[in-house]
């Protein structure tokens, strides 16, 4: 529900300043609007352009397309897909009405996906939008400000933010896959099916394009990946990756089985053409835009340089003539550190008119970004409007993640200086453990234990997150399916 600028209180009618057009900051800014409090929201884009982005409209998907697991039963991304459309969530929102195929994954068209949530901010009475780089920390006369600057910070920004906190910079390395023209793939060789044939949101079972690999096939295929001419990064030596997104050349060095265990792994799959011929390994491919046309390669995001990465990927069956939309890269994410600098409710300790969200507060993945991005706004807004932020119960996948960005780190003893801090993406480790008795042993379920008892538990934490969070949000409680 919105209010009219004249109808507001004098605390809701000064703004809050968002700097950051992307997913946490489109996210704040709408959540901010909602409440009835002016924002304006910065993007610096297209006056100042960034290395990884090809538009200049809000929430654009640099890397996949993919916003993970959407079982809200199982997975905690789910859950914490479910827990944002409770709260409103504007990402989520245009999420589902631009979704595509992928399994039991949320993927959404990415032209589709920015343009509404571009619009829908455009459109909105509270929401304004100005395009501008904000060259360093918010001036004083600015009473409440979320930096949402993401992995992608303008220089002059990050140094004033290093000088504020007198804290150096975090960051490791993100990469990102290649894009594929659907009519480029030979479909003789190739076929359609998702892994098991899983039916998720708005897929059919036959959401994947896959690439079968013989072993002789696979092994030259992993010659070829290793000896390949790679980016260099001198000036960025010591930058860790992220071992969620780690380039799939960087895997093969770990061992040649290693990607047939892990992206290229052929189990779940069977060749349409030749039923009767396990693959050795298996490239999947999952649709990019709506129209279909458009697919990408599953986990290969890569630092290959260019001509490396067509010669390499056309060994692969099917792919032989592929055509190119969009090649993998490597980005540089900076990411503060969080658990040192921020309170529990994402403000800077040294200046409390900051907040920080998104993937600078090193929270990794598009969700878990824009859940960040929900939660400082709605922090942000209570307080424009004169009340204390609400925090959401640290048994929700929210609570969790916010948990983890502002205190959820270890120090050692023996190295009370070393950072341990890294970024995470949402998981069931972060969750509190379950009360005695909570796990409850599925009807017609002789022997509990081993997968049958960690699905249960998983199902009873999900249950509990989405009951607590319903409760914190002045919700009835969400219908969950029983075990």
């Amino acid at each position: 529900m919105t209010m009219d600028n004249d109808a507001l209180p004098d605390a809701a009618a000064t703004p809050v300043h968002v700097i950051g057009g992307g997913l946490a900051g489109s996210e704040a800014a709408w959540q901010i609007a909602e409440a009835g409090v002016r924002v304006i929201l910065h993007e610096m884009r297209p006056v100042t352009p960034t290395d990884a982005h090809k538009t200049d409209g809000l929430a654009e998907l640099v890397c996949s397309n993919s916003f993970r697991s959407d079982d809200s039963e199982t997975n905690a991304v789910g859950v914490l897909h479910a827990e944002m459309r409770l709260a409103g969530s504007l990402i989520m929102a245009c999420g589902d009405r631009n979704q595509v195929p992928a399994g039991s994954a949320l993927a959404v068209d990415r032209d589709g996906f920015s343009d509404a949530v571009t619009q829908a901010l455009e459109a909105h009475p509270l929401v304004e939008i100005v395009r501008e780089e904000v060259p360093g920390l918010p001036p004083a006369e600015w009473a409440s400000t979320i930096i949402a600057t993401g992995p992608l910070t303008a220089p002059a920004l990050a140094h004033a933010i290093q000088h504020e906190t007198d804290a150096d910079a975090l960051a490791f390395f993100d990469a990102i896959a290649p894009i594929i023209h659907t009519d480029s793939i030979d479909m003789d060789i190739c076929w359609h099916q998702s892994r098991y044939d899983k039916v998720g949101p708005g897929g059919t079972g036959k959401d994947y394009i896959n690439c079968p690999m013989t072993r002789d096939e696979y092994y030259a295929f992993i010659d070829a990946l290793i000896a390949g001419e790679k980016t260099e990064f001198k000036e960025w030596e010591g930058t860790p990756y992220f071992d969620g997104c780690l380039p799939i050349e960087v895997m093969a060095e770990r061992g040649p089985e290693t990607l047939r265990h892990g992206p290229m792994k052929p189990m779940g799959l069977t060749n349409s053409h030749k039923p009767d011929e396990k693959p050795y390994a298996v490239v999947q491919l999952r649709q990019d835009n709506a129209l279909g046309t458009l697919f990408n390669m599953v986990g290969f995001q890569t630092k290959l340089k260019y001509g490396a990465q067509t010669a390499v990927f056309r060994m692969i069956p099917g792919l032989q003539n592929a055509e190119f939309a969009r090649l993998g890269g490597l980005h540089r994410n900076t990411y503060i550190n969080s658990p040192v600098l921020l309170d529990p409710s994402l403000r800077l300790k040294s200046r409390a008119s900051i907040r920080f969200a998104g993937q600078i507060t090193g929270c990794e993945g598009y969700v878990e970004s824009a859940a960040v991005g929900l939660l400082a706004g709605r922090f942000a807004a209570a307080e424009a409007l004169g009340s204390q932020p609400s925090l959401p119960p640290g048994t929700t996948a929210m609570g969790a993640l916010l948990n983890h960005i502002t205190g959820g780190h270890l120090v050692s003893d023996d190295e009370p200086g070393k950072r341990s801090f890294q970024p995470m993406n949402i998981n069931f480790g972060l969750f509190p453990p379950l009360d005695a008795g909570a796990i409850v042993k599925p009807e017609g379920v002789k022997r509990f234990r081993g997968k049958d008892k960690a699905i249960a538990k998983k199902r009873a934490t999900a249950r509990r997150a989405l009951a607590d969070c319903a409760e914190w949000l002045g919700l009835q409680q969400p219908g969950i399916a029983a075990e």
